[in-house]
This record gives structure tokens, sequence and C-alpha cells, in this order.
């Protein structure tokens, strides 16, 4: 592995193969076309780079050719990313090599100590990869079933006599060629299901996602299986009744006492009423649990991805795109349901027509068996062929569609900025090339599946007009009864046409294998810990705030604090000022365990806040930051955000401290006026103290602003500044604040330089009298000298 790592080190250019999708600290995630539709390759490029030591997890999706890296926060991102680029393109190299010299041996990578994938040269990561070729032996699983298979064929044959013994070679070869492809398949698709579940999970994606569903799923399921047999024997009793038309009679009513042809079609009459009622009746309610099974999945996953979501550290979510966890929450978790509420009761109706149809053509028309069945194992390997190669396309799809709305939804959230540099046709250009490439790949994606449904339904077909022949030509023979020929011949029409439908059930398993990868990969962010702490009950905290020794750094940033001890002390308004980038922000998001420092100890009342439960510390704080946010609904509700039980008498008097009363009041439905998404409807400086009127009402001991006052007038910040004396009396109040104007009356002001260190410290007048840093600072803003 030091040779990869060293190798790693010195690469400079990205190899096209592999694309960087989100890197966040400690987490990425790639793109690599080379795990594409590979098990073999995803399997080893996860196991190379899990030997790489800061590396703690790998996963490597072949569905949706995502890989996923975890390593300690310490490491250097773009370090990681070298050692992906060299990996990939050492296990490409290699495969590409043993495919030349000998494509049936694997190959060892010396460099990364594990065997590569027997696949071709890596394709581009916008187009389907190619599946491996099939080896020519099938395997020690498959071989024996080949020779049971063949084994059972020959001994029918033989107690049959040779007049069918053609007939059940063939039959045997159609029931082995289909074990083996199915086998493969199940193989294929059980590498991908695991893949796709992680290297933690045992259990197939499909058992995980109905989860806690499973009484209602084995309800379906049974309602699925009497739908099918009843719509069978009303096949069945409509073959009964073209026989009775033709023949005048049919045997087994017959022997039911019903001797005559009308009382033969009265009887037929009732039992295909019956049966037609029957199936309407089970196929509604199987259809009907069905879709509530996929609606209650939809929902369950979707609510607990979203408390998931919720609990995320805040540096994995602020990582993540919004609209990519959008999708996850809504499309990927809708695709889940979706995948039970249709293609699961069709695989159910395929898999019982199966176990009713083969039987029963083996023991009464075994002439005709081998013909009704051929094209099953045609569909069956056709589907997988499909599979193999629409998967690839499914991910790209899904990955043009998403960089698609994130475009389009920044273009419209920048509509300001987009005028005023008159852009406009700009963007228009760059959402056409987005929708054009998304576009084309959908294209693909349904030139594959329709091409691949047409030819299953020509399989079909063709195995419908052998069927109608070689029995017809066994009814004149006389060696197959037109009694037994005539009730069945329908029968097989049923499952084939059900097979038509194999191709689109292969595309929604894709579709949902590749959902629930992303889902989980979501939920696998990992969440904020808030168990292991002591409670810090907001009624008890004093306020005393002390940085002991503090440093922290973002990742692969320089240092944002560097060894700083502070006090802040309980009761008093401290300032922190000072130029962008020194660290006032940081000491804020430290203080509020939105990070953790890397060395040193921050104290609240003597207790360090790591051993503090997160929920109870954030009670204990009132934070405004500089761009507040304003969910979309009332001003009162948004003043009362976070304390919802607040009478609405505290939520007048919160806004009046903040200021906000008298234009709340002017407003045609007052506080009742609806402000839309981010408050739209409101200014700046209005967001701004309604923002500071929540952090009021919710009184804590402590309370942050993060340059609150930076959006208002000089007006309107003289009347918060004599609202915050007020309620900041014996209050923890940290200002962070550009302008010098908003602290001068604070009780200590903290001054910080460039490398999160304090410059210098004092009051008001006393920093003015050093002549220093501050004073500086204040003949700037204010035009004053300092006295």
């Amino acid at each position: 592995m030091s040779s990869l790592m060293g190798a790693a080190a010195g690469s400079r250019h990205p190899v096209p193969d592999a694309r960087p999708r989100s890197v966040t600290p400690g987490r990425q995630r790639w793109d690599v076309g080379l795990v594409l539709g590979r098990p073999r390759a995803a399997e080893v490029l996860a196991a190379a780079l899990r030997r790489i030591p800061g590396i703690t997890e790998v996963r490597a999706n072949p569905v949706t050719g995502g890989v996923l890296v975890r390593h300690d926060a310490r490491v250097c991102a773009t370090d990681i990313g070298r050692i992906v680029h060299r990996a990939v393109t050492l296990i490409a190299g290699a495969t590409a090599g043993a495919a030349r010299s000998a494509p049936a041996r694997s190959t060892s990578v010396r460099s990364t100590a594990v065997r590569p994938a027997p696949a071709g040269p890596a394709e581009a990561p916008d187009r389907p990869a190619e599946a491996p070729a099939p080896r020519a032996d099938p395997g020690p699983a498959v071989r024996p079933v080949l020779a049971v298979g063949g084994g059972v064929a020959a001994g029918i044959a033989l107690v049959k006599g040779s007049t069918l013994s053609k007939q059940l070679v063939a039959l045997g070869g159609v029931a082995a060629a289909t074990v083996a492809v199915l086998h493969k398949a199940w193989r294929r698709t059980a590498d991908t299901a695991q893949d796709a579940a992680g290297p933690d999970t045992e259990r197939h994606p499909l058992l995980e996602i109905a989860g806690p569903h499973r009484r209602r799923l084995a309800r379906a399921a049974a309602l699925s299986v009497a739908c099918q047999v009843s719509e069978m024997a009303l096949g069945t009793f409509l073959g009964w009744t073209g026989l009775v038309l033709i023949k005048g009679q049919a045997a087994p009513l017959v022997n039911l006492g019903l001797t005559t042809a009308a009382t033969q079609l009265l009887g037929l009459a009732g039992l295909v009423a019956a049966a037609c009622a029957a199936v309407a009746g089970l196929s509604y309610a199987s259809n009907l649990q069905w879709r509530r099974l996929g609606q209650d999945i939809e929902h369950d996953w979707r609510s607990r991805t979203y408390r998931h979501v919720q609990h995320l550290e805040l540096g994995q979510l602020e990582g993540e795109r919004t609209t990519r966890v959008a999708s996850a929450l809504t499309d990927d978790a809708g695709q889940l349901g979706a995948f039970f509420a249709g293609p699961a009761n069709d695989v159910l109706q395929l898999a019982t027509s199966l176990a009713l149809l083969v039987p029963a053509f083996l023991l009464l028309a075994p002439q005709i068996a081998w013909i009704a069945f051929l094209p099953i194992p045609v569909v069956a390997w056709l589907s997988l062929r499909h599979q193999d190669r629409v998967a690839a396309d499914y991910a790209v799809t899904v990955e043009r569609r998403a960089g698609l709305g994130s475009q389009v939804i920044n273009s419209l959230g920048a509509g300001a900025t987009v005028k005023s540099f008159c852009t406009e046709d700009h963007e228009a250009e760059r959402v056409d090339e987005l929708s054009e490439a998304a576009q084309e790949s959908a294209r693909r994606t349904d030139r594959s599946t329709t091409r691949h449904a047409e030819t299953v339904r020509a399989c079909t077909t063709a195995s419908m007009a052998g069927t109608l022949l070689i029995g017809g030509r066994a009814v004149l023979d006389g060696t197959l009864r037109f009694e037994v020929f005539s009730p069945l011949i329908g029968l097989p029409q049923m499952l084939l046409m059900r097979m038509s439908r194999l191709g689109g059930i292969v595309d929604q398993y894709q579709r949902t294998l590749a959902s629930y990868d992303r889902v989980q990969g979501l939920r696998a962010l990992p969440v904020e810990t808030d168990g292991a702490g002591s409670a810090a009950d907001a009624g008890e905290v004093r306020g005393e705030i002390v940085l002991d020794h503090v440093s922290f750094a973002y990742p692969d940033r320089p240092s944002a604090l560097e060894d700083l001890s502070m006090t802040i002390p309980a009761g008093q308004v401290t300032a922190l000022v000072g130029a962008t980038g020194s660290g006032k922000t940081t000491i804020a998001r430290l203080l509020m365990r939105f990070q953790d420092a890397d060395s040193g100890r921050v104290l609240l009342d003597g207790r360090d806040v790591r051993e503090l439960s997160r929920h109870e510390l954030r009670h204990a704080i009132g934070f405004v930051s500089q761009d507040p946010f304003l969910f979309d609904g009332t001003i009162a509700d948004n003043i009362r955000y976070g304390s919802f039980d607040a009478a609405d008498e505290a939520v007048v008097e919160a806004a009046m401290m903040a200021e906000a009363h008298p234009f709340v009041a002017g407003l045609p439905d007052g506080y009742e006026t609806v402000i839309g998404e981010r408050g739209a409807a409101l200014s700046g400086g209005q967001r701004q103290r309604i923002a500071l009127a929540r952090a009021i009402l919710k009184d804590a001991p402590v309370v942050i602003l993060d340059e609150a006052t930076s959006a208002v007038d000089n007006e309107t910040e003289a009347a918060i500044q004599r609202t915050l004396r007020r309620f900041g009396a014996d209050r923890t109040m940290l200002i962070i604040a550009h302008r010098l104007s908003t602290v001068r009356h604070a009780d200590r002001i903290h001054v910080m330089d460039k490398g999160g260190v304090v410059a210098e410290q004092g009051t008001h007048d006393e920093l003015l009298a050093r002549h220093g840093l501050y004073a500086s600072l204040w003949q700037l803003q204010a035009g004053e000298p300092a006295a």
C-alpha cells in the first residue's frame, strides 16, 4: 500500500474515469466509471482503498458507479483524492493488460496487493459499462443442476418411451438452461444487492426496505397468489367451454355428474361467473394491499431518513447539496414504495404461474412443454443482459437530472445577480446544455428498455405460435388428446404475457436499488451524539465562558484559531471585532458545538462543553446569525419558533424589544402575515429583527449575536442597542460585529486579528486611548480620530 500512496502523492492530473461528487471533512463521494456494472471491480477498488492508513471505510456500488470514502478528518482531502485517482488508474491499467494478454487469467496488482476485476478497459462515466464476459464453465454450483436436469429428462424419456424422448430431452435442456441463466442472474443480483446494502448488511435490500411491514407484505403476497390461481382456473374453465362447444362434452365434467352439453355449459357458466368474481375481488384486494404497502414503505423511509438528516452533524449537512438531499427524501423514497406497489406484485404472480403451469404441462402434455417454456431462459438471459447495461445508464441519467435540478434552483435563487450582470441568456444556455445531456441519457435508456421489451414480446409470440403448431400436430397424430390440449393452450399465453413485463420489472428493480443506495448513503452520514453528556439546565447556567488554549482549523484551510485563551464573564456584554477571517464566528460555532475544538477546551461555567448534552447546551444559548433563516409561515410562527407554547402577549413583547412591532403592526394582517420562503416578503432589516425577537422570546441565559444588526439602519440600530442593554441585564451576551458603533457600549471588547489571536482587549475608551488596531478601525468607520 505504501507504493500506492507514494504514487498517489505524485499524481497531479485526475483520470477521466473518476470524478469527485462531493467532498466534506472526513468523507468523499466519487463517480467512478470503472465500477459501473462490474461488481468485481467495485470489490477490488474498495479492498485496495481500505488498506490505506487513514481511510476508515469504503463502499463501491456497481449499480450507480458511486464510491464512498470515509477517512480521518485530519487527513488532507486532496491527498485522499490523489489516492483514489491513483487506485483507479492502477486497477484499470492492470485490468486492460490482463484483458489483452489472457482474459481468463486473474492478474494481481502488486502495488495494491489485490486482484483486479476481469473486465474490459474502463469506459467513460457517461456510457454504460459492459458486463464481464461469461465464463464457459458455469461453475461448481451450476454443474450439478445441469447434470440433474439432463438425468431427469433422460429418465422420463426412458419411462415414457421413445416417441417422447426427443421432446423430453429438449425440455430437460430448456430446464437446465433456465436454471443456469437464473443462477447466474441470482448470483450477480445478490452481489449487486450486497454492494447496495453495504458490507455490514446480510439481508437483501428488498427485505431491508420492507422492514417492519412484513405482515402486510405476507397478506399482499397471499392475496396475489390466490388471485393468480383464480385467474388460471378461469382460463381452464374457458378452455372447457370451448371443448364442450366443439366436441359436445368435457371429460372432467362428466366425472362430476354433468353428462349432457346443456348441463355442462350451465355448470361452466356458474364456474366462470364464480371465477370472475373471485378474480375481480382478489385482484382489488391484492392491488389495494400492495399500494398501501408501497405508501407505508415510502412514508416510513422518508420519515426515518428525514429525522436522521435533522440530527446530522452540521458540517456533514452543509457538505451535501440541498437538491441531492431533497431528491433522496422525495424521489428516491417514493421509488422504494413504488417497487412494492407494482413490480413486486408482478414478480409474485409470474412465480405463481410458473409453479402451477410447469407441473401441469409435465403431467398432462410433456410433448409440448419444451416449446411452451422455451422463451423462459431466453427472456431471462435478455433481462440479465439488459440489467447489466441499463444500470449504468440509470446512474448517469439520475446524476444528470440532479445536476440540472441544482442548476435551475441556483439560477432562480440568484435572480437579482443574473439580471444585474445581464446573464439571462447565459443561464438559459447552461440549462439548455444540461437539459440536452439529461435528455440524451434518458433517450439512450429508453431505447435500451424499449428494445428489450419488444425482443421479449417477439420471443413470447413465437412461442405461442410454436405451441399451437406443435401441439396441433400432436393432436392430429393422436399422441396428445384434444381434451387435454384445449384447456392447456390458453394458459401459457397468460404466463408469456406476464413474461413480457419482465423488462419493466428489471427496470424498476434497478431504479429501486439505485434509490436504496442513495437513501442509505444519506442515512450513513454521522449524526450528532447527545446521550453521553451531562445536563446543562438553562435555569442554572450563569454564563461564564472560557476558551482555554483553543486551536481549530477547518479542513484544508489554515488555522482559524491558534492557541487562543479568552474569558467572557457571566452577566456582561462582551464584543468580538476584527477583520474577516479572524475567527470571530468560529468561536460562536465552537460554543454552540457546531464544531469541536482540535485542541484545548471551551468551558461554560467551568464545564467543558464537550461533556455537556448538545440539546441542553443549545437550549441555554440564544443565537442570531448574520443571515437568519425565516420559515414559510406567519410572523408570529417565526417569532414563536422553538418556543411553541409562548403566549401571544409574549410574542408581541419580544417583537417590541427587537423594534419589530412598529412595522409588523403596520401590515394588513399584522402578526398573521405570511412572509413566504426565507421571509422573502420582508426586507433584510425586518428579517433580522424578527430573528432577534425569536432569540429574545427564547430567554436564554447566554445570547450570541453574530452581526445581528448589520442589515438595519442607524436609527433602528440605536433602538436595538437600547433594547439589548435592557435585555442583556444579568445575562451573558456575546456580540460579534464589524460595525464598531454596535459594540461601543460593551463591557469588554476583544479585537481579533488574522490567525485567530487577540490583538487587543478593553473597553471602547481604553482601546481608543491605545491608538492601536481598534483605534485605526474606529477612525476608518466613524471618521473620527481617537481622542
